[in-house]
């Protein structure tokens, strides 16, 4: 029975949900939630999240949302089938949580704020505050200096091996290179960048970035 994920293809969080799907090769039904028509705040949508936010799982009789919590219960699950998202022991599963902590508080925020302001309510026409934008690229920086000196000494942010904490990172990068004009801020710091194009390269992001039409 496929898993059934309610949300947008292209909501960064569904997508987050998507790609680890397609790391596992889960078979999956995506069920359209127009959030520009406000479906997600709709009664029948608040039963299966009462917080009206996307996406949800419905995997047999278990139901599920919060992204994160999402991809965890599936590299757990299917931890023999595809690679090993969240570490071989102890220590290196505490690792991994600790940097999709680090990109849920440290930089999650600041791409909702940036393309929020740039991205998403232009394109509603309205006007964006450009200076909250421009104060989270400033933190921005501080972040992304952070993981370049963390990748200067390990391929992946929790160690040698691609795991949840480079996947949760995956469609937020995306927003901010293609979207939120902060390709520079990548493309400036050496290992930052090889880590862009390593993790943006695998299959299963490209098999949703088809998916979402990019």
């Amino acid at each position: 029975m496929a898993v059934k994920v309610y949300g947008p293809v292209r909501a960064a969080c569904s997508q987050r949900v998507l790609a680890c799907l397609l790391e596992k090769d889960i078979e999956f039904e995506i069920v359209h939630v127009d959030l520009d028509r406000d479906e997600h705040k709709c009664p029948e949508f608040l039963l299966l999240q009462p917080f009206g936010q996307v996406p949800v799982i419905e995997d047999g009789d278990l139901r599920l949302f919060e992204s994160r919590a999402i991809v965890r219960y599936y590299a757990a699950k299917y931890y023999n089938h595809g690679p090993d998202l969240l570490g071989t022991t102890l220590e290196e599963r505490a690792i991994v949580d600790q940097w999709v902590e680090v990109e849920a508080h440290n930089f999650d925020k600041l791409v909702y704020y940036i393309v929020y302001n740039l991205v998403v309510l232009p394109r509603l026409g309205q006007h964006g505050d450009s200076a909250v934008a421009n104060s989270s690229k400033q933190k921005l920086k501080a972040v992304f200096d952070i993981y370049e000196h963390r990748l200067s000494k390990s391929k992946y942010l929790a160690g040698e091996s691609y795991s949840l904490a480079d996947l949760s990172h995956l469609p937020g990068m995306r927003y901010l290179i293609d979207e939120g004009g902060c390709a520079p801020l990548v493309k400036k710091r050496k290992h930052v960048n090889a880590w862009w194009e390593d993790i943006s390269s695998r299959p299963a992001w490209k098999e949703l970035m088809r998916l979402s039409d990019y």
